[in-house]
């Protein structure tokens, strides 16, 4: 695999400055960790009592909507579920751009592109962000190293490898459902993610140094400035390719045939079917369990219903998007076609 372009400048934040964005970064990080913990187990609390996962109540009832507006509904409805969420990966991407030391980053990832790419799956696994939500924080990780081998580690880890759904699949689903769900999401996270990198263009161009490394800031207010100037900036220019995504991507529930999917010769592509419409759609944090139990409840293979369980949270429309933006519109059909494949090869498995 090639080596991916890394530099660090030689200027190091001034130790006030240094100090507070690292407490932001941590404050964010914590306060992100700790409300999607007290969701999971919440969630993970009421399957245990009721053995089953139904999908979240809608915002605004899509029954009775003329087909025109049900996209626009969906996707009002997925932003309602999302939000806080979306506006943590935004405020957590401007911090790593803003206020993060270039040297720091180079040690944490290292050299080695095998390194690299634990380092940014296992810090992506934790933060249990659904795609559009990790997406900011993929650009802004990318933007700063250089290296999009890393960053998309990050991005397909937070759905892909979330504590709290594979425990869930592992409560509601066969053990071998379950098991293939997290052999291949770690494929994907970690090979995929690399494989796509080398479609990523190489300028060759020493990297920029954050923006208090570039002005040499030695005050702590600065660092608030910075961090508010990137979070503003972060969010005009992800938001609106997250939020088109969500729309075009509300459209693809229309086309998914769940209803035929038990027929023939429908039941012989059923996998295929299902994870080439997963892999745009745009799904909320858990979504795809319901959604999976829905599939075999129709009728559809368990293969169905694993190629949903990964393609789904791993990649969507609106994060494909802002990887197309932030590196190139190769590297993001690089991941959508690697999930796809992850997602077939692990439904044909079961």
């Amino acid at each position: 695999m090639l080596a991916e372009p890394h530099s660090a400048p030689k200027k190091e934040l001034a130790p006030s400055a240094w100090a507070v964005g690292g407490l932001i970064l941590l404050g964010l990080v914590g306060a992100l960790v700790t409300y999607k913990v007290s969701a999971s187990l919440t969630t993970i609390g009421g399957v245990q009592e009721s053995h089953t996962l139904g999908p979240r109540a809608e915002w605004v009832p899509i029954a009775g909507q003329p087909p025109a507006l049900r996209p626009f509904v969906r996707a009002l409805n997925y932003m309602a579920i999302v939000w806080p969420a979306l506006a943590f990966g935004i405020l957590i991407g401007a911090a790593v751009r803003a206020v993060v030391s270039s040297a720091w980053l180079a040690r944490l990832f290292g050299e080695s592109s095998v390194r690299s790419q634990l380092v940014g799956g296992l810090a992506g696994a934790p933060l249990m962000l659904c795609s559009c939500c990790v997406a900011p924080v993929f650009a802004a990780v990318h933007e700063r190293t250089g290296r999009a081998g890393p960053a998309g580690a990050l991005m397909l880890a937070a759905p892909s490898l979330n504590p709290a759904a594979l425990t869930l699949t592992f409560m509601l689903f066969a053990p071998d459902v379950a098991l293939v769900r997290v052999g291949m999401a770690v494929v994907l996270v970690f090979g995929i993610s690399a494989l796509a990198a080398r479609y990523v263009p190489s300028s060759g161009a020493p990297l920029a140094p954050c923006p208090l490394e570039k002005a040499g800031s030695t005050r702590a207010d600065e660092a608030i400035l910075a961090f508010a100037r990137d979070a503003a900036r972060l969010a005009r220019t992800t938001l609106p390719l997250i939020v088109g995504g969500v729309i075009v991507s509300a459209l693809l529930l229309d086309v998914l045939p769940v209803d035929r999917l038990r027929e023939a010769p429908f039941r012989m592509a059923a996998v295929a079917i299902v994870a080439l419409v997963s892999v745009p759609l745009a799904l909320p944090t858990f979504a795809e369990i319901p959604m999976a139990l829905g599939l075999l409840a129709a009728g559809a293979p368990a293969g169905a219903a694993v190629a949903l369980m990964i393609a789904g949270p791993a990649v969507n429309l609106p994060s494909l998007l802002t990887v197309g933006r932030t590196t190139s519109p190769r590297h993001a059909i690089a991941l959508g076609m690697g999930t796809f494949l992850v997602a077939m090869a692990a439904g044909l498995m079961v």
